[in-house]
């Protein structure tokens, strides 16, 4: 399915010619039919002699709504340029051309309209004013057929040439990650909610959870037409009608986005290669202020030059783009940017949400943005990953522009090649993700930097809590886990439990702290069950003896022998079992100690699932 867009001068006959074509008036506007002009998008539909069918989009010619001519003429495939035969190329002529060259919009043909108001030599001359105009653009040597859509001459001739073009235009690809710019909402009565616009990039189903790119409001899909046809599924490159359930007009303006969940992102800040257009009215400064227009969205915005002071007519250069409301986009969106009253120029995006502002006429950022824009599929998902790792497969897919698929093919050559590091089964786990060697490198240099830095600190100690360590990185508990499995099963990392120590780290002490540890141990041991607490020993040491199981920590201040904590549980397990229960003061009798020992010894017990506390008594659980 292809999608057709008119462009021209107001008053130059697209609407007239498309409801010649199609037998369907796209002026649906009280006002239109009034004034007898094109205010807003109308649309149609057409077969065409091999059976194909098509969809138009007919924008409006005057220039105070180009604004919404641009709104219809960002998913076109073709573009009819409509050339009045008794006016000839007109200022909106000039600019809706000069749009169509912007957003590359490659493939079109030159109608020459009204020829039964002229005689036949005006009509040539016309078409070679047209072929002049013509010359330098993207629409130099295209087809160009003279109709008249009063006698309907011409007609017949311009449907058969439609399908000789569309023979050699390339379908619209399907991404996985479909996207409907809004271009109408609508209430119909017993449906409720209707959007139109052109689908790309993928496929919407009936049935289907969708997403507001802008919003974040979630709908589901009633229903799907095209052409005033039911369908179940709608491929890429149809203009659509979907049926929404929970959402009213108000909620779904035009420049919303309507998408599959979970993907498509919103920023403020892109990067991109602007190219002004030869008439621009000024050249374009550095921070100045333009409208910004992508599909059927629009905003206000600023643009820094990277590599100039300014950019005059006809001149391209590198720029950030900092818009004042967010917008949803991927790399290789076209744009538009105008002035007040005039289109200045316009670009690709190369970059939909750089990380940072950049510096200008820096040499390392120029080139990192040619890489984006002209490398291989490679280049790009490796630029990717140096700058988002770690990033998972759908973040690749929207900022390389590339299908699922080709992203998980290409990520595989990369590692095999040793350029990248994947953490899991790439589209297939929902947390696999992706660094560069460069990035996993950084990553994990700051990991034995903070378990280096942490042995240093606490010799003693067996290692590092890990997930003291996983905040240090900023990293999620999914990421983290998967990166530690990877560096233990390496041997960089030892497990221990719930801690993490390099490989060379082994507790060590001094014979001055083994001197001390002797002496603790020796006086516990005197008194096993009424052990001193007036000889306090190093929190580290005494965290090394817990570790090695030579003593047994109850309380803050009651530490006992190990082999004297086994001895009292035995003791206490033992009669529990033939008498049922024990009170505090019947443990204090068994032991010849204290209360002072004697409780924090059960609490412990109990802590630890041996005894359970019923009132005054324990009991086994």
């Amino acid at each position: 399915m292809y999608v057709i867009g008119t462009a021209g001068h107001v008053d130059h006959g697209k609407s007239t010619l498309v409801k010649a074509l199609t037998n369907i008036d796209p002026d649906r506007l009280k006002e239109e039919k009034e004034r007898e002009m094109t205010i807003d998008l109308g649309f149609a539909w057409l077969t065409l002699p091999s059976g194909r069918e098509v969809s138009i989009v007919d924008v409006p010619g005057h220039e105070r709504f180009i604004k919404n001519m641009l709104a219809g003429v960002g998913g076109v495939d073709l573009a009819l340029l409509i050339v009045a035969a008794d006016e000839s190329v007109m200022p909106q002529t000039r600019e809706h051309l000069a749009i169509l060259d912007i957003l590359q919009i490659r493939q079109g043909i030159v109608v020459i309209t009204k020829t039964d108001t002229v005689d036949e030599e005006l009509v040539e001359l016309v078409k070679a004013e047209v072929e002049d105009f013509l010359e330098g653009t993207s629409f130099q040597g295209c087809p160009m057929v003279g109709v008249s859509a009063y006698t309907g001459d011409g007609l017949d001739e311009l449907k058969s040439v439609l399908d000789q073009v569309l023979d050699n235009t390339e379908s619209r690809r399907d991404l996985g990650r479909p996207r409907l710019p809004v271009d109408r909402s609508f209430t119909i009565s017993g449906f409720g909610t209707v959007v139109t616009g052109t689908l790309i990039d993928g496929a919407l189903t009936v049935g289907q959870e969708v997403e507001l790119a802008n919003s974040g409001r979630h709908a589901r899909i009633r229903g799907l037409q095209s052409h005033q046809s039911k369908v179940d599924q709608a491929q890429p490159g149809v203009r659509l009608a979907v049926n929404l359930s929970g959402l009213s007009r108000n909620e779904v303006p035009r420049g919303e986005v309507l998408t599959s969940a979970g993907w498509l992102r919103r920023t403020n800040r892109l990067d991109a290669r602007v190219k002004m257009v030869k008439g621009a009215p000024h050249s374009l400064r550095h921070n100045e202020g333009v409208t910004f227009h992508l599909f059927t969205s629009e905003t206000t915005a600023r643009v820094r030059l990277l590599d100039a002071d300014r950019l005059a007519a006809g001149e391209d250069g590198w720029v950030q783009i900092l818009l004042t409301d967010s917008l949803p986009m991927v790399k290789g969106d076209f744009f538009v940017i105008r002035s007040s009253e005039d289109t200045l120029g316009g670009g690709q995006v190369v970059d939909p949400n750089p990380r940072r502002r950049h510096r200008r006429f820096v040499a390392e950022v120029v080139d990192r943005l040619m890489t984006l824009d002209q490398g291989s599929g490679e280049d790009v998902l490796l630029s990717v990953a140096e700058q988002w790792g770690p990033c998972d497969a759908s973040v690749l897919s929207q900022r390389s522009n590339l299908p699922v698929s080709e992203v998980l093919e290409r990520i595989e050559a990369l590692e095999s090649q040793g350029d990248v590091v994947v953490l899991g089964e790439l589209g297939t786990d929902s947390d696999a993700v992706v660094y560069s060697t460069q990035g996993w490198s950084a990553m994990t240099g700051k990991l034995f930097q903070a378990l280096r830095a942490y042995h240093d600190q606490y010799p003693l100690r067996r290692g590092a809590p890990s997930q003291e360590i996983r905040s240090r990185l900023g990293l999620s508990q999914p990421i983290f886990l998967r990166a530690q499995a990877r560096l233990t099963n390496q041997e960089y990392l030892v497990e221990e439990g719930t801690h993490l120590r390099l490989p060379d780290h082994q507790v060590a002490m001094t014979p001055e702290m083994e001197e001390k540890v002797s002496a603790y141990i020796k006086a516990l041991e005197q008194d096993p069950y009424s052990p001193p607490s007036d000889r306090p020993l190093d929190s580290e040491l005494l965290g090394v003896l817990a570790e090695e199981g030579k003593v047994v920590r109850v309380n803050d201040s009651v530490v006992f022998a190990a082999s004297a904590y086994q001895e009292m549980t035995d003791r206490i397990t033992e009669h529990l079992k033939s008498n049922g229960s024990i009170t505090v003061a019947e443990a204090r009798t068994m032991f010849d100690t204290s209360r002072k020992y004697i409780l924090p010894l059960l609490e412990y017990l109990d802590q630890q699932h041996v005894t359970r506390r019923v009132g005054d008594e324990r009991v086994l659980r």
